[in-house]
């Protein structure tokens, strides 16, 4: 680990303010991805700025319309959230698919949708239920978010507050864990959103999550979709880029079985 310092933010303005005057500062919410790469010294910053501090970013409600979850609550509590769980049992149940025990206490659900990994679960679910992502300075649409492999359309100096999610008539996620590290070879989720749609995303099986329109059209039409044909399929030791395509399809099916009628 090379040395840096530490700055417990006390506002959200203030946070924002030292990521503006230094480019190399980095924001620390859970520290699941930022403290392991600095232990490896693969990332060097100048500055962590903790925003633990930051009360206002670990709310969570529950609305008739949306669920606008905080940036800062951890993933067991968007798991063990009875009014989420009735509310989006679909986000619900993903939460508690993530990583172990110890990441799920300690990891963040903001700190995962800003990181972007390609096998996350979150972004599934921010593009399946329309989610607008709320920073310090604007929202954005689920759709412009994402910007490919571990990129987002935040800036530099802009930090997730909250996440606002659509809420669904029905929804529903599916998963296939790598077993050694939890993410997943492949995850779908399926979201019904009475007029605005039925909507499906893909994460972990390509480059970066995605809107699978081939078997939103498939599902409407009371048929399923078979395997993911995408040229943006990962191929690794893992898996080929065939058997991923495959695995969605086997993943669709069992997030619509998870569905009531």
């Amino acid at each position: 680990m090379y040395a840096f310092s530490y700055h417990a933010a006390r506002s959200l303005d203030d946070a924002v303010q030292r990521l503006r005057e230094d480019p190399e500062a980095r924001p620390l919410a859970g520290g699941m991805t930022l403290i392991p790469s600095l232990k490896h010294r693969l990332a060097r910053v100048s500055q962590v700025v903790d925003l633990a501090p930051l009360f206002p970013l670990r709310a969570l409600e529950v609305g008739d319309k949306h669920v606008q979850i905080g940036a800062l609550v951890a993933h067991q509590e968007v798991a063990d959230s009875p009014e989420l769980a009735q509310a989006l049992p679909g986000l619900a149940h993903l939460a508690g698919l993530i990583g172990d025990p110890q990441v799920r206490a300690r990891g963040t659900l903001g700190g995962s949708v800003a990181n972007n990994d390609p096998a996350a679960d979150y972004p599934a679910a921010v593009l399946a239920l329309d989610a607008t992502l709320i920073t310090d300075r604007r929202e954005i649409a689920a759709a412009d978010f994402f910007m490919g492999m571990f990129a987002t359309a935040l800036a530099s100096d802009e930090l997730l507050v909250a996440v606002r999610f659509c809420r669904a008539r029905r929804s529903a996620y599916a998963k296939f864990r790598q077993s050694a590290s939890g993410y997943a070879m492949a995850g779908v989720f399926l979201a019904d959103l009475g007029p605005a749609g039925l909507r499906v995303a893909v994460t972990g099986a390509c480059d970066g999550v995605l809107r699978w329109h081939e078997a939103e059209q498939a599902w409407a039409q009371g048929r399923l979709p078979g395997a993911l044909h995408h040229p943006g399929l990962q191929e690794d030791l893992h898996a080929s880029a065939r058997y991923r395509g495959h695995l969605a399809g086997v993943l669709f099916e069992q997030a619509l079985a998870q569905l009531s009628p």
